[in-house]
């Protein structure tokens, strides 16, 4: 039994080491064969590297099969006052209301998102695809084979959460109408 948790935490240890050399998305299937073991071992092994990293300034990203190890929210004044980067343009209501659709219904198409605000949404998942917030992330199985677009791993360090499934819930009926149709509405897509 103690060997099997010597094992576990030689693995976390490695399995973070490399995301920490790398500072990128990596693939579970691509940490598999790094660390010589299946996938399976590899999403079980970053649970409890997520556990070990708790409390502290680091955090476990897990988008789309993608891992990374990214500052956590909590360290962000930090951070940016050692790195100081540039400030971002801050987003336009139409796109944080684009985005928001984006990050609650994916995968999901430009149409199904025009729908749900009524309007033309071209440029502005434009600006969003420039900013690295959301991607295209496949093709619809319907007719024409619209493109579906989800959020990118950028997003999730942009917002602060380790996985789309930690974002707060949507606002009940009432609070924000765009919101609740967009909630109400869902996708006629694949997912």
């Amino acid at each position: 039994m103690a060997e099997a948790g010597a094992e576990v935490e030689r693995l976390s240890q490695a399995l973070l080491a490399v995301l920490f050399v790398r500072a990128e998305p990596i693939s579970v299937a691509e940490l598999g064969r790094t660390l010589e073991v299946g996938q399976d071992r590899v999403v079980e092994v970053a649970a409890i590297a997520a556990v070990l990293l708790e409390g502290t300034g680091l955090m476990l990203q897990d988008h789309l099969g993608e891992l990374q190890l990214v500052s956590h929210p909590a360290a962000a004044w930090a951070v940016e006052r050692a790195v100081r980067p540039e400030v971002a343009s801050r987003l336009s209501r139409p796109a944080l209301e684009t985005l928001a659709i984006v990050a609650y219904r994916q995968p999901i198409s430009r149409a199904a998102i025009e729908a749900i605000r009524g309007v033309n949404c071209d440029a502005v998942l434009e600006r969003l695809q420039r900013h690295d917030l959301v991607a295209e992330v496949g093709r619809s199985d319907g007719p024409g084979r619209a493109r579906l677009f989800g959020t990118t791993m950028h997003f999730l360090q942009v917002v602060g959460v380790a996985r789309t499934e930690d974002l707060p819930p949507l606002p009940s009926a009432g609070e924000d109408g765009w919101l609740t149709r967009a909630a109400e509405a869902g996708s006629t897509d694949a997912r």
